[in-house]
């Protein structure tokens, strides 16, 4: 089975936001929850990089070991997914994620803070796939549909990678050999097998 991951090309990112505005528009996120946010690396600074983050749904996910009630689970494809409804809102998986995935909703005043919300994946949830209460709760199933997230779909320069893990990390190496020049120029045979 594939397992699904998310990769940002630094190379190629330009910081436009439109997988922010496009995971926000498809998914109805709660107001003060960013699933996707595009993060600058020296900014202002000569070679400043910018990528996306999100969830990256983790082969062994730290949110997934920390819940006291088990409300995060893998599906078959990789997507690490939670259930609000067994969802406590203690916010160990906040601490825990080392990309600041699971977010707290802002809907409420006075510092009440309800369930944790994070990227999907565009995979909905644990109820039925594309029924109203699953899009309430956890946004659009696109990959029910045999779509790819929202936010990769509307990466307008293909920085934002996502699908088969297997996949993305080929359209990654071939892009890296063809960025870094001469490839053939790294094998000993090249160097001195040639006369070089």
């Amino acid at each position: 089975m594939a397992r699904m991951k998310f990769l940002c090309d630094a190379e190629r990112c330009i910081e436009c936001n439109a997988c922010v505005t496009a995971c926000k528009n498809e998914n109805e996120v709660p107001w003060g929850v960013n699933r996707r946010r595009v993060v600058t690396i020296n900014d202002g600074v000569p070679g400043e990089k910018s990528i996306s983050v999100a969830c990256m749904h983790c082969t062994d996910a730290p949110c997934a070991a920390v819940c006291p009630v088990d409300c995060f689970y893998t599906t078959d494809d990789g997507i690490v997914l939670h259930d609000k409804d067994l969802c406590i809102g203690c916010g160990y998986c906040f601490y825990a994620c080392p990309f600041g995935a699971p977010q707290y909703p802002q809907q409420e005043a006075f510092g009440v803070r309800g369930k944790m919300d994070k990227c999907t994946f565009c995979a909905g949830g644990p109820t039925a796939n594309n029924s109203n209460d699953e899009y309430a709760k956890y946004g659009a199933n696109r990959v029910a549909e045999g779509k790819l997230p929202a936010c990769a779909e509307m990466c307008s320069t293909k920085a934002l990678l996502a699908g088969d893990g297997d996949m993305v990390a080929d359209i990654f190496r071939e892009r890296t050999l063809r960025r870094s020049g001469r490839p053939q120029t790294w094998g000993w045979e090249q160097a001195y097998g040639a006369g070089v």
